[in-house]
């Protein structure tokens, strides 16, 4: 008896049918894939089969003109200014040093030496009538005779003493001191005055109560550094 067409398509894929089929599938994927792949690999043709496919290739891309932009000009250099070569200013020459020189004396007043210079060894004095030293000189003189300045110098002191009367004070170099007294009330010159040798400083007077006794005369004592000095040593002879 003849079995049913469903029943031996059954019997063969449980068989051999199974593989064959199987193998028939592969081979159909194996060819398409063959044709497939020779299409892809040339652009220009047109693949053949069941479905026409035609790959073009891709235009190249548009080349770009050159550009035609202007150039710009070279920069120029800017001149380098050049520094002006520094002068030296010349040497100023320093100034010479002053060099000190020695007072020049003169006698303040012309006239006898009434009483002289005596420090060491005491001597008579008539008007406090006792015997004493005597830093000094005292020169006969008028009152109202004109005294002039022993040397020149700066004016240092101006004052009334007790004894002495009205009294100027001039520093002169070399550390000396000069003290012209019992001169009239008003001198010529006040402190600080510059004077000269011979600068007339004031004049003769009556003030050195001190020394009243004597004839009219100036009083003139001297020191150096500090220490009283004899007058007739600097003044000419």
């Amino acid at each position: 008896m003849k079995r049913p067409m469903k029943e031996r398509v059954s019997d063969f894929m449980a068989g051999k049918g199974f593989y064959i089929v199987l193998l028939l599938c592969v081979a159909a994927l194996g060819v398409s894939g063959y044709y497939l792949f020779s299409g892809m690999e040339d652009p220009g043709q047109t693949v053949s089969g069941p479905a026409k496919v035609t790959v073009t290739a891709a235009p190249s891309a548009m080349a770009v003109p050159p550009s035609t932009a202007t150039p710009r000009p070279a920069a120029t250099a800017r001149p380098t200014a050049t520094a002006a070569p520094k002068t030296t200013p010349a040497a100023t020459a320093a100034p010479a040093p002053v060099t000190a020189t020695a007072s020049v004396f003169t006698w303040p007043v012309k006239g006898e030496v009434l009483r002289a210079y005596s420090v060491e060894t005491l001597a008579y004095d008539k008007t406090m009538g006792d015997w004493r030293v005597h830093d000094g000189i005292d020169i006969a003189a008028a009152a109202g005779t004109q005294v002039m300045a022993p040397a020149g110098g700066t004016v240092a002191d101006l004052y009334t003493d007790d004894l002495m009367g009205t009294t100027v004070v001039i520093s002169h170099a070399d550390g000396v001191m000069s003290t012209c007294a019992n001169l009239a009330a008003v001198p010529s010159v006040e402190i600080g005055d510059a004077v000269r040798t011979g600068d007339v400083i004031g004049s003769v007077g009556q003030t050195a109560i001190g020394e009243s006794a004597e004839a009219s005369h100036l009083h003139l004592s001297m020191t150096k550094d500090g220490v009283s000095v004899d007058p007739l040593d600097y003044l000419p002879q």
